[in-house]
């Protein structure tokens, strides 16, 4: 069966959720207190409501407690997200991830049972400042406070050495789990293949380490 998916909040990180999970095929209720924003997304979302999330009658009557994982995108009313967290979390509803304006505010929201909370401004802007200041990092994926997953580019240095050659795991801690070449992405890579100009290594590990290699290794 299809999961089905609830989004609180259909403002610019709520909408660009609720558009990605129509796109992969699940059901989504798109739910807003606008209601030109809830008209933009009823004829996309499988289902599409005006309510007042604050409000236990209305979420109940939204059948909310049936679904899977409810989003909550609200955007600057901070009291609005924390006050639906908590109904959502009283009613039963099994996964809530949670939209947060600052560390004060995911503070409040783990504490009433949110199960997921995310920075969406706060990340974006740390993928983009490890971005501007690597020249090797591609791209970068925050896992928790401490680790993360990056694609660092394989440059003049690095070609030529095997994963042998270089043994991440022993010397900085980090696990080199796939290689993108072209097209194709080599998963668990043989660990006697010399790597390629312009490979692209998927890291995992500790950000101090994925920083230690990238410093002594790719200079």
């Amino acid at each position: 069966m299809k999961k089905q998916f609830a989004v609180i909040g259909l403002g610019r990180f709520g909408g660009s959720i609720c558009t990605e999970l129509l796109e992969q095929g699940m059901e989504v209720l798109a739910i807003d207190r606008d209601e030109e924003r809830v008209n933009e997304y009823a004829s996309i979302a499988t289902h599409a409501a005006i309510a007042d999330t604050t409000d236990e009658a209305a979420l109940k009557s939204l059948g909310i407690r049936n679904f899977d994982h409810v989003i909550v995108a609200i955007g600057d009313d901070i009291q609005s997200s924390i006050l639906t967290t908590l109904i959502l979390k009283e009613l039963g509803v099994h996964y809530i991830t949670v939209k947060a304006q600052n560390d004060h505010h995911e503070k409040v929201l783990r504490k009433i049972g949110a199960d997921h909370v995310v920075h969406p401004e706060r990340d974006m802007g740390r993928r983009i400042a490890h971005y501007i200041v690597s020249k090797n990092i591609l791209d970068y994926l925050e896992l928790s406070e401490e680790y993360s997953i990056v694609e660092i580019k394989v440059n003049e240095l690095l070609a030529g050495h095997s994963l042998i050659d270089l043994d991440v795991r022993a010397k900085y801690g980090i696990n080199i789990v796939a290689i993108k070449r072209g097209r194709e992405i080599i998963v668990t890579p043989p660990a006697e293949a010399p790597l390629q100009k312009n490979d692209i290594l998927i890291v995992i590990g500790a950000d101090t380490d994925i920083n230690r290699f990238e410093k002594k290794v790719l200079g």
